[in-house]
This record gives structure tokens, sequence and C-alpha cells, in this order.
């Protein structure tokens, strides 16, 4: 079996590791390499907030701390615009559903790195995480009663029809988030790839800026949704 030249390859033909991560699981390692970097990184920026001193000096340049505050900050005013005053309480897991879905994106771009993204699985796991996320929304915040009468709509002799509905719309949620975000990944980091060998100059600038552009519209695309999906499901009127 051949393998495409990467970090994981050349790990394992030189530290010993398993010629398996450079294959069918290198989406594990590589989404298990984005998280933990991601975890490091806000283990520092929270150290950072705990100095109350060091809070109220405004940073000289692009530091980890300031770059989540931006992205905090957008991602708030966008939830606020959506979803009204409760939108701070989902902040957190919106937060970090895009900060990691951008990270697994952009990792791509990185020569001999491959985007965990664009294996169905990964974004399928985030994709169930959201699912279980906005239904428990939905529950804690109207009650499991009120949660399914919401899905059956106000016309009660439509009930059935449209639960029916709900419940299908529900599940193909998931498979569409998923398979969405792999698509244009994978299209993406394979039209790179092949300009990069055919002109190794100049000419893969443009397309890896565009790939940059497309991956950070690709974690927002799927964020976007998410937050839809958590305002419908908890029935709050922006």
């Amino acid at each position: 079996m051949t393998y495409e030249p990467s970090i994981l390859g050349w790990m394992a033909d030189h530290l010993g590791t398993p010629r398996s991560w450079d294959g069918p699981y290198r989406h594990v390692v590589t989404a298990a390499f984005v998280a933990l970097t991601l975890i490091g990184a806000g283990l520092i920026v929270r150290k950072k907030l705990k100095d109350v001193p060091a809070r109220l000096i405004p940073d000289g340049r692009v530091t980890l701390s300031n770059l989540f505050e931006l992205i905090s900050e957008a991602l708030l005013r966008l939830m606020e615009d959506l979803m009204g005053p409760g939108a701070k309480k989902h902040l957190p897991f919106v937060g970090a559903l895009f900060i990691y879905l951008l990270v697994s994106d952009l990792i791509g771009v990185i020569p001999g790195f491959f985007p965990p993204t664009e294996n169905i699985n990964t974004n399928l796991g985030c994709a169930v995480v959201v699912f279980i996320y906005y239904n428990y929304t939905g529950i804690r915040e109207q009650g499991l009663k009120g949660y399914l009468r919401h899905m059956a709509g106000p016309v009660i002799w439509l009930a059935p029809l449209l639960f029916m509905v709900e419940v299908v719309s529900h599940v193909v949620r998931p498979v569409s988030l998923s398979i969405r975000l792999m698509g244009n990944v994978a299209g993406d980091h394979l039209v790179v790839g092949i300009f990069s060998e055919l002109m190794p100059f100049l000419v893969p600038i443009a397309f890896i800026a565009l790939s940059i552009f497309i991956s950070t519209m690709q974690a927002f695309v799927f964020t976007l949704l998410s937050i839809v999906y958590i305002h419908l499901a908890s029935g709050d009127e922006a």
C-alpha cells in the first residue's frame, strides 16, 4: 500500500510509530492532535485570564488571548442577532465547536498534514454532538412534553404528519452537516495538492489563499447551522 508524503508517514519511518496512523486512522490521530493542541492553548489563555492586571493591559501584538477574544466576541454578536439575549449561555459550546472545526480545516493547508474533517467519521462525530446538544437544550428549556409539542406544530389535525416530518428532518441534519463539510474540505485539499505538484512555485499560493477562505467558510457554515438548530430547539424568539 502506498502513502502520500506526510508528517505521520515520516514519524512511522523514523520514530517507529504505527504505519496505520498514516492510513485508515490518520483522521483519528490528526483530530486528537488538534484537540490536544487546543486544550493546551486553552489552558495557557485561562492562566493569563486569571491574572487580572495582565488582562487590563492590551497586548501589543497578536496573541492567543486576543485571538480567542476576537473569535468569541464575533460569535457572540452573531448568536445574539439570531437567538436574542439567551445566546451567551451557548457560547462555550458554539465557540469550542467553531474553533475546533476551523483549526481542523486549516491544518490541511500546512504541507504534510491532512485535515481530519476530510473524513466523514470526524464530521459525523461533531454533528452527533451538535444533535445531542440542541435536543438536550430543547428538552431542558421546554420540558419533554413541550419539546414534543413544539415538534408537532400548532395544528392538531396536522400534528402526526408534522411530527414525522420533524423526526426525519432531525435525523437528516447530522448527515447533511457531515457530508457538506467532508465534500468541501476533501475537494479543496485535493485541488491544492494537485496544483502544488504540477506547479510548485507561485501558482499554488493563490489556491492556498482560496483554501484558507473555504476552510474558514465551511467551519462558519457548520457552526451557523448549529446555532440555528439550537435556537429552533429552544423555542425562544430573538
